[in-house]
């Protein structure tokens, strides 16, 4: 069984396919009422595409394929089920286990799980590299229902003895495509192959080809499949500038646009690179702080707290460390360095425009970068101006309110 739902681009070229008829709520789901109190109290009443398509074959205990991008609410989809259909875990044997690329996004799938685990009586345990494995293992002692962990630190403690994934009921594998690309996989299979009794296995992917369908075929039984939205229609709901600018003047430009918006992400190439921005947006009045590989794990947690909670207007990150980042509400994505290619544009520029939201992508674009950037513009299929500007120009403070064919170069 496959279910393809597309949202609208605002392109009706062709009579669209029926779309199934979706619950819209989580008790016409199945999700337990516990669950759903905990929900509202968040203000989240109503369940988004990716959510009403797999929730009722998951809690059914269906293995589940599902095609999502990040910020189309799948934590949800697959942590509500898994909540409900665990039973009572030996020590440090857990009975759920949520495995993801990394740090970062380990720990926003354990915020986003925490409350509700807590309402179903359920303890969850974050493990990850680059933090005190000994508290860890404390923790793990106290008792655990699941785990969310990163491949390498669930081994680590696996080859110590402190936790053993096989009494895992429901196995989760999310954005398994970013966990192809950072090579993984092999650690993936490790992990599974050691579940020794029957049990549910939902996999998450912006792709399903290659690596992520060997993993597929190998591990899921007879997987349902869905798939909400595409690439396109990402790109159709933002809102896109390509800016072309001066060496000397680059960072200023940088520092209008965040001073303009409310929360701006900012990426560059290299962890020098996002360092030095750091400090030149810092002598520009900019509150700015980098993430990448280099910082120390708490500093690398407090940016991406402070930023997440809206405490800190500006985070620079390098690709990797943006790896699965799943923040709300950000309304400008900058391209201080322009993307290698349009896979990376498209991962980059997902950080906004999320959930069905709108946000503004903005590319500065040295003379000696126009070619590259022009070869994106056509791979991704979008007519938009390279427009020359300079740091002074007041359409830098609110980059989605100016006619792109003023100035077009």
């Amino acid at each position: 069984m496959t279910t393809t739902i597309e949202r609208p681009s605002g392109e009706d070229s062709t009579e669209p396919e029926p779309e199934p008829i979706l619950a819209t709520t989580f008790e016409e789901l199945g999700v337990a009422p516990e669950l759903v109190a905990v929900l509202a109290s968040q203000g989240i009443k109503a369940p988004f595409p990716v959510q009403a398509i797999t929730i009722p074959d998951a809690i059914a205990g269906r293995d589940v394929c599902g095609k999502a991008k990040t910020g189309s609410g799948k934590t949800l989809a697959f942590g509500l089920p898994l909540l409900m259909r665990l039973g009572t875990p030996a020590p440090r044997r857990p009975r759920g286990l949520v495995l993801v690329p990394t740090r970062e996004l380990a720990i926003q799938v354990a915020e986003v799980l925490a409350p509700l685990a807590d309402a179903m009586g359920r303890r969850a345990v974050v493990l990850y590299g680059g933090a005190d494995i000994e508290r860890q293992i404390k923790k793990l002692n106290k008792g655990v229902d699941v785990v969310i962990a990163t491949p390498g630190r669930l081994i680590d403690l696996s080859d110590r003895g402190e936790v053993s994934v096989a009494d895992v009921e429901v196995a989760v594998l999310d954005e398994a495509d970013r966990m192809a690309d950072m090579g993984f996989l092999p650690q993936v299979d490790w992990v599974l192959r050691r579940i020794e009794k029957p049990h549910q296995t939902m996999l998450f992917s912006a792709t399903l080809d290659g690596d992520v369908d060997r993993l597929v075929r190998r591990h899921l039984s007879d997987p349902v499949r869905h798939e909400v939205a595409s690439a396109r229609v990402t790109v159709d709901l933002m809102e896109h500038r390509f800016l072309q600018v001066h060496q000397m003047d680059k960072v200023k430009v940088a520092a209008a646009i965040c001073h303009g918006a409310t929360k701006t992400l900012v990426f560059v190439r290299t962890k020098r690179g996002a360092d030095r921005l750091v400090e030149q947006l810092q002598r520009e009045n900019v509150r700015a702080a980098a993430i990448h590989g280099d910082l120390r794990q708490s500093s690398r947690e407090k940016a991406l707290e402070d930023f997440t909670s809206s405490k800190l207007p500006v985070l620079v990150a390098t690709d990797v460390a943006a790896r699965g980042l799943d923040i709300d509400d950000v309304d400008v994505v900058v391209h201080y360095d322009p993307p290698e290619d349009h896979k990376a544009y498209l991962h980059r520029s997902g950080r906004t425009a999320r959930a069905g939201g709108k946000g503004v992508v903005a590319t500065l674009v040295l003379w000696d970068q126009i070619l590259d950037v022009e070869r994106i513009q056509k791979r991704l299929g979008l007519v938009t101006p390279l427009i020359e500007i300079f740091s002074n120009d007041p359409r830098l403070a609110d980059l989605s309110g100016w006619d792109l064919d003023e100035g077009a170069a």
